[in-house]
């Protein structure tokens, strides 16, 4: 908190016990509040007289707002156990400084569903598929993960067992865990093959928690670091191969919740991999080639990256109005014109990575490199292959690699 700044709104996590999971603290703040602010069911744990009530509002962006016009108020904004973990207190600190909000945190679904099944928070995965697509839980998919997920509703565990089961996880054990906390605490189980095949919409509560230990057989194993093999991809062909593209995202350095432009995305490797590489990060791929565009946005819905954003687009000029990346890659496209509008866009410390196959953008790399720096590399490939009814080497074309940290 801030010297002299007094918090102005109090969020904070309620349980399933209603009033009686607060502490006394938060059960005062509660009581003695002017405004309360939350879901039906977060009214329903918290009732009383207050003078008002308000539910959430639709659009939900129109929470701020809402909040500012009854500042000088006692106001208390109620979540469901930790406020500032995959739920409402993370988005109000995002728009309030954060010496105008007091929180006080209750246990969460997370800390509950790992308590009832003995597994260490420091060993799971915690992810959400809440207001979010459900491929977004695929790149933890591995043999052994464990992982927790807060659902939107009765159909996420369906959802995600199919997910589970085309990707040859169908072995794995999958649990809801609902109304954690309370007397009326439901568990129910079973495969992800089983969920795939049933579906028990109806059987399954709408608020749960969902916990997957992830087993079975997949064909390939396609881990979250870069360099996924080139056949999980559709491609026509043309795309950055394997080893090529596993240095390029060594390159580009992916980080979590950051930005990167991908010029010339074709079927989108470089951009899923990145996605998948940084936790929250985000890519826009831009190409002026729709039946490309195509094969991304497959590529991205089957390898857990939905968020990729597609633009059919030519650079420089598709880039004029896009958020500021934190990073830039040029695949295709590659001009004088597109490199400077790249450096433009990015802050200090951002990366900037152009692959080269012909003589004519080498020779451009090749001036960059003598004109701004940076490194230059030439990646030459070789894989092992029939020659008649023995084996050999063939090369594959040599690319020239130049990238740059502003």
């Amino acid at each position: 908190m801030n010297p002299g700044t007094t918090p102005w709104l109090t969020i904070i996590g309620i349980g399933e016990e209603g009033m009686a999971s607060l502490s006394a603290a938060a059960r005062r703040l509660v009581e003695q509040a002017e405004v309360i602010v939350g879901g039906d069911r977060h009214h329903d744990l918290a009732p009383g007289r207050t003078p008002e009530r308000i539910s959430w509002p639709s659009p939900f962006d129109d929470l701020i707002d809402l909040l500012k016009s009854r500042k000088g108020r006692r106001i208390v904004v109620l979540a469901t156990g930790d406020p500032l973990w995959y739920s409402v207190g993370a988005r109000i600190a995002r728009r309030l400084p954060p010496g105008e909000i007091a929180f006080l945190p209750q246990v969460s679904a997370f800390q509950w569903a790992a308590c009832r099944l003995g597994w260490s928070m420091a060993d799971v995965e915690t992810l959400t598929a809440h207001g979010r697509a459900a491929e977004q839980v695929v790149p933890y998919f591995w043999p052994g993960a464990r992982l927790l997920i807060l659902t939107a509703g009765s159909q996420t565990p369906g959802e995600v067992a199919r997910l589970l089961d085309a990707r040859g996880y169908g072995a794995s054990t999958m649990t809801v865990l609902a109304s954690l906390g309370s007397p009326d605490e439901r568990r129910i189980e079973g495969t992800a093959a089983d969920w795939a095949a049933a579906d028990p919409v109806d059987a399954t509560p709408p608020f749960h928690t969902l916990a997957v230990t992830c087993e079975g057989t997949p064909e390939s194993l396609l881990s979250r670091l870069p360099g996924l093999p080139d056949e999980a991809f559709v491609h026509d062909g043309v795309m950055t191969k394997r080893e090529v593209r596993a240095v390029t995202l060594a390159r580009l350095m992916p980080a979590r919740g950051e930005l990167l432009w991908d010029i010339g995305t074709g079927c989108g490797s470089i951009a899923v991999e990145w996605m998948r590489a940084g936790r929250d990060a985000l890519a826009i791929g831009i190409d002026p080639r729709p039946e490309r565009l195509a094969l991304a946005r497959q590529n991205a819905t089957a390898l857990g990256t939905p968020k990729l954003e597609l633009i059919e687009g030519t650079a420089p000029e598709a880039l004029a109005d896009l958020a500021r990346p934190d990073a830039v890659f040029i695949g295709g496209g590659l001009s004088r014109e597109t490199v400077a509008a790249a450096r433009a866009a990015l802050p200090t410390g951002g990366r900037l990575v152009a692959n080269a196959v012909t003589l004519e953008s080498e020779a451009l790399l090749i001036a960059l490199h003598t004109e701004l720096g940076g490194d230059l590399t030439r990646l030459s490939i070789e894989r092992a292959a029939p020659v008649g009814k023995l084996t050999g080497w063939r090369p594959a074309m040599a690319v020239v690699q130049w990238s740059l940290t502003t």
